[in-house]
């Protein structure tokens, strides 16, 4: 039976625009366009999503790295929670739905430490009875070890969850572990496949 519903963050509960948020503070379009790499790319995100170093220390490290772009990168350090821009439509009223329905919900996200103004400042967090983030555990989606310490924080059985985030490595990485997953589009889409995942796992139950 279906007892645990977790929800990554990003692109599910919140939506965020790295991309606006640089040309909004970086007014020079061809500045803009030779610094937005620099900082949105794969290898600079997972170092801030696991945050071995702290934030400031990693954004210093940048800094050396991109000596002529200190003042940009200054400005990323101070205004990174304006990524995120609202929460995503229609989740609010689903969690609060499955919440009356019973389900206990979770979050598990790769995020880093600054994610906790984000939950300040967005009322959908205080539908979740507990979340874990990647950079307090210094491990990030899809390696096993984050999965396995979501369950051992809040006693959950991984058959019986149902895990939804954006990026499918992460759905597969907890399907690896028992959990079932669903790969995260809309809300309309998430909730018509949840309720059938419900079903089918209710119909199994002998």
């Amino acid at each position: 039976m279906i007892k645990n519903l977790i929800f990554d963050f990003g692109k599910v509960l919140v939506d965020y625009d790295f991309e606006a948020f640089f040309r909004k503070q970086i007014p020079d379009a061809d500045r803009c366009k030779a610094f937005t790499p620099l900082l949105y790319n794969e290898e600079i995100q997972q170092l801030l999503d696991r945050e071995a170093k702290p934030f400031n220390e990693i954004m210093e490290e940048v800094i050396k790295q991109h000596p002529s772009f200190e003042s940009e990168i200054r400005m990323f350090n101070e205004h990174y929670t304006e990524i995120v821009t609202e929460e995503v439509k229609g989740m609010r009223d689903l969690l609060t739905q499955l919440k009356k329905e019973g389900y206990k919900l979770y979050g598990l996200t790769n995020w880093c430490s600054k994610v906790y103004q984000t939950i300040e400042q967005f009322e959908i967090f205080k539908l979740l009875d507990g979340y874990v983030i990647s950079s307090e555990e210094k491990v990030i989606k899809p390696e096993p070890e984050i999965y396995q310490r979501l369950f051992a924080k809040f006693n959950l059985c991984p058959e019986e969850c149902i895990f939804t985030d954006d990026k499918e490595e992460n759905i597969v990485g907890g399907e690896l572990l028992g959990m079932k997953g669903i790969v995260f589009k809309n809300a309309k889409q998430y909730e018509e496949e949840l309720r059938q995942m419900i079903s089918d796992s209710n119909n199994n139950i002998v």
